[in-house]
């Protein structure tokens, strides 16, 4: 059976002899046959626009909407403080993690909603090394998403280097620098620019055979990859609100710790929503022996609360469903552009094999930037990474084959009437 190209076959490429008609690929046949394609409807999305960027910021489910409406203008306004205990908003971190928890394969126990990505990991590398005594280097990649090196360049120049040592290498060397000397493995599941996907069960049981913890980046692939850390004896993990789950910007994060570690924790970000009985205003701190000592200040009720209602898009869905769209959506994406002449000048550097792919393609291009901002003017809306990398989202959930069409032709526009060019165009913005 032949396949969509340059993407390698396997079992979730799209057979081409299904869904040709009159010799070309039909986007509309495509569509007829997507199971998911009602929940676009449960997505608030702008009249004319093709949002390839949800990998970055997920679009707002209708959900979202009311749920932001009725905590501003009925919890807040008219209950005030009595909606601490009355809607619940002190139980959020929980209520929220327990929905999280099964699309990364957790227990409900094992995971809580509060603060970012960067302040998560942070408390995770501490407490790692807390754990780990007598070890002080924290192994990572070199072309790992900046916040997390930084974080623990951060904690390093706390600790002394004696203490706390952060060694980057490629992700080639990341095996043979798995040592008895590490204390901890952190690394991000997809690879932010390229998509570049880590084998999580394989790699945890390498750090582990060395005695070394493991924490996982999940920021770019919960929501669209199956993922079962209780499964693959992950440590710790952490993740974001704002990309796939379609939490709103700026949304908060979250935080998974194995069950095995609970009764251990002992994290540096010691506030008073972590502690063991915080409305008995102890002077001293005892933390939760759970989830809950994670929790630091009060939590964010608003941007919680509209996470909390974004999440329900997931209710009724099988994750391996959200993946096997998700890829034939980018496989469509890289056939359509291979079969372009105007479009060989974009080089993919994103993996073609599907297991070592996550839900995006990055295309290489000396005037990537350009070409991003006149996609943007013509209402497709990618995203640009340093250095020249013109990068493609496919959240499965609000997106069609139509689309994914109809972004191709846009783009190849773009490339033959040389519309890079435009001085309006090669304008840098503060956010790319």
């Amino acid at each position: 059976m032949t396949y969509l190209k340059p993407i390698d076959s396997s079992e979730h490429s799209i057979p081409v002899d299904d869904i040709m008609i009159n010799g070309r690929i039909s986007a509309e046949l495509l569509d007829s046959r997507d199971g998911l394609s009602a929940k676009k409807n449960e997505f608030v999305l702008p009249e004319g626009v093709i949002y390839l960027d949800g990998n970055s910021l997920g679009p707002m489910p209708r959900a979202a909407q009311i749920r932001s409406r009725e905590v501003v203008e009925n919890q807040w306004s008219n209950d005030l403080i009595t909606s601490w205990n009355k809607h619940q908003w002190i139980d959020l971190p929980e209520l929220v993690g327990a929905k999280i928890a099964p699309l990364i394969g957790a227990k409900p126990t094992e995971v809580i909603c509060c603060d970012s990505v960067s302040v998560n990991l942070f408390k995770l590398l501490a407490l790692g090394l807390q754990l780990q005594p007598g070890r002080t280097k924290i192994l990572s990649q070199r072309d790992n998403f900046p916040t997390d090196l930084y974080i623990a360049q951060g904690l390093q120049k706390i600790l002394s280097s004696e203490q706390c040592e952060l060694i980057a290498v490629d992700e080639a060397d990341i095996e043979s620098f798995l040592t008895e000397d590490i204390a901890i493995l952190t690394l991000t599941q997809v690879n932010f620019r390229s998509g570049q996907v880590h084998n999580i069960k394989k790699l945890t049981e390498k750090a582990h055979q060395k005695g070394i913890l493991v924490i996982w980046d999940l920021a770019h692939s919960a929501g669209v990859m199956p993922i079962e850390l209780d499964q693959w004896n992950v440590d710790f993990a952490v993740g974001c609100g704002y990309k796939y789950f379609n939490g709103g910007p700026g949304a908060p994060a979250f935080v998974f710790a194995a069950e095995r570690w609970h009764s251990k924790l002992n994290q540096p970000l010691a506030g008073w929503m972590g502690h063991i009985s915080p409305f008995d205003f102890s002077p001293e701190y005892e933390g939760a022996q759970n989830i809950k000592q994670f929790l630091c200040g009060t939590p964010s009720v608003i941007s919680m609360a509209v996470l909390d209602a974004a999440l329900d898009v997931y209710r009724d869905l099988s994750i391996d469903d959200v993946r096997c769209k998700a890829l034939q959506l980018a496989d469509f994406f890289a056939f359509q552009v291979s079969q372009s002449n105007e479009l060989d000048d974009l080089v993919l550097i994103s993996p073609t094999k599907h297991e070592l792919r996550g839900s995006q393609l990055a295309y290489q291009h000396s005037y990537a930037y350009a070409i991003c901002q006149a996609l943007i003017a013509h209402g497709v809306i990618a995203d640009f990474r340093e250095p020249n990398l013109l990068r493609f989202g496919f959240s499965p959930l609000f997106l069609t084959f139509s689309e994914i069409e109809q972004s191709v032709s846009i783009l190849r526009k773009i490339m033959s009437e040389k519309e890079y060019l435009k001085e309006e165009f090669n304008r840098r913005q503060k956010v790319t």
